[in-house]
């Protein structure tokens, strides 16, 4: 299989000729000279298995689990290896056909995207090759010892005082003559040969004060060396502050982060960097406790009724759904996506309701349970998490009845849901009365959204949850 098959036609041709007698054929002496045809030689290929990038946010990924096991033949499109990315595990897939060689990163160990972490060979041939080659990549990418410390500098002789001497004459040979641009410019003034002179700065190159030497004019006094040395000193860059260190606590135990722990840490930093500001707002929920006591037995849970109150109120405000990425324009989504955040184990992400506005509560809510389980396993795809175009944080569920949530890069606003508990309100005839409140905060940016739009979205939300028979159509 290694070559092709070489044709078993004789070499030798004939030509048609005509005589007196009739047609004879003959042999063709110049094509019998003809050279014979090459012998190509198609090369089995070592193909690498490279970290793919599951996010748009994932530089480097950890090795969950390999699947497959050195020796095994795969075929295109087989699961080969599971990854965890900065928010899920996810399997992937295997591009070619082949024989799984080498396995170069091993399970729990991390490497960055586009990095190999497996090689694919044709044959078996070939596998001997690809598990060489894996020894050396994987020698490569240890760490590099750190160099031997190397002995201390002796100290610099010191500066002498003495005044510098008159330019020399320059010698015998042709060279190259530098000199600094108003040195050139005092040259001409004073008729100095230039070429005739050899420079005292750096690298011979001919300053101002080898012109004024040469012209015979006196140099102006200059500051002492020793200043001299002390402002070449000053004018040094001095080093970096060191990081800021705390006192260690004796006893503590030091965990790195997690992949996604990584991720959801960069994210909070990089929100700093966008002005921000915040709007509570008291939302009455009488109404919709008692419709959330019909639904709750056909499964429906109050994170889908309150994703689907704010996408109708989004609806009518697109401005709070809208995004500035790059500071100079926003952009109006086309659609609603409620971005639900979830604590799980070792994180948090944001699974997405995708066109919350358009579904139906029931349908939502089933659409919720799945994202809900496919988080806690792990197993959400990009587009499942990185698609919000609006966020909702509720830790209402826990009793806690006031927080303010942080906005996720990318997205215009967040909403931090309260718990709903009996307050005591006075009405219009100044009649007192006990209601179930909660107190929801935005979190909006401000160079898009403002105080007015985020106060208009607020009342439409408002009025959505005290009237919530729209919420079940």
């Amino acid at each position: 299989m290694a070559s092709l098959l070489q044709s078993r036609v004789p070499s030798s041709s004939f030509s048609l000729s005509s005589s007196s007698s009739g047609i004879q054929w003959r042999p063709s002496a110049a094509l019998s000279s003809r050279p014979r045809r090459r012998i190509f030689t198609v090369q089995a290929k070592i193909r690498e298995i490279f970290m793919p990038a599951l996010s748009s946010t994932m530089t480097e990924g950890k090795i969950v689990s390999w699947i497959k096991s050195e020796g095994d033949v795969l075929s295109k499109g087989e699961s080969v290896v599971v990854v965890e990315s900065d928010k899920a595990d996810m399997d992937v897939e295997t591009f070619y056909d082949g024989i799984l060689a080498a396995i170069v990163v091993g399970e729990g160990e991390v490497a960055p995207v586009g990095a190999p972490i497996g090689l694919l060979a044709e044959t078996e041939d070939e596998i001997a090759e690809a598990k060489a080659k894996a020894k050396s990549t994987g020698s490569s990418s240890q760490s590099v010892p750190p160099p031997a410390a190397s002995p201390p500098t002796p100290p610099p002789p010191p500066v002498s005082a003495a005044p510098l001497t008159p330019a020399a004459k320059v010698a015998d040979g042709p060279r190259k003559i530098v000199a600094t641009p108003y040195a050139k410019k005092l040259a001409k003034q004073h008729k100095v040969d230039i070429n005739s002179l050899v420079g005292t700065g750096n690298f011979g190159r001919i300053t101002p004060a080898d012109i004024e030497t040469a012209a015979g004019i006196p140099p102006k006094k200059s500051a002492p060396v020793a200043s001299v040395v002390l402002a070449a000193e000053t004018a040094a860059p001095a080093p970096k502050a060191s990081a800021t260190t705390f006192p260690e606590i004796p006893g503590s135990t030091v965990v790195p982060f997690t992949t996604m722990q990584s991720a959801v840490s960069k994210n909070m930093v990089e929100s700093l960097s966008v002005p921000t500001f915040r709007v509570g707002y008291p939302v009455v929920t009488d109404a919709l406790d008692a419709l959330y006591e019909k639904v709750k037995p056909k499964g429906v849970t109050m994170t889908a009724l309150l994703a689907k109150a704010a996408a109708m109120a989004l609806a009518q405000h697109p401005v709070v759904n809208s995004t500035c990425k790059d500071g100079k324009s926003f952009t109006y989504n086309s659609s609603i996506n409620i971005a639900v955040a979830v604590a799980i184990n070792g994180g948090l992400i944001t699974p997405v309701l995708q066109d919350a506005d358009k579904l139906d509560l029931y349908l939502l809510s089933k659409k919720w349970k799945e994202l809900v389980e496919k988080a806690r396993a792990k197993q959400l795809q990009p587009n499942d998490y990185n698609s919000g175009t609006f966020t909702l944080s509720n830790l209402g569920m826990f009793g806690v009845d006031k927080f303010d949530a942080i906005l996720p890069p990318g997205q215009g606003a967040i909403m931090a849901v309260g718990a709903s508990k009996p307050t005591v309100v006075a009405d219009a005839d100044e009649f007192f009365s006990v209601k179930s409140k909660m107190l929801v905060n935005v979190t909006a940016d401000h160079r898009i959204i403002y105080g007015a739009d985020l106060a208009a979205f607020l009342q439409t939300f408002s009025k959505i949850v005290e009237n919530p028979e729209n919420l079940t159509m």
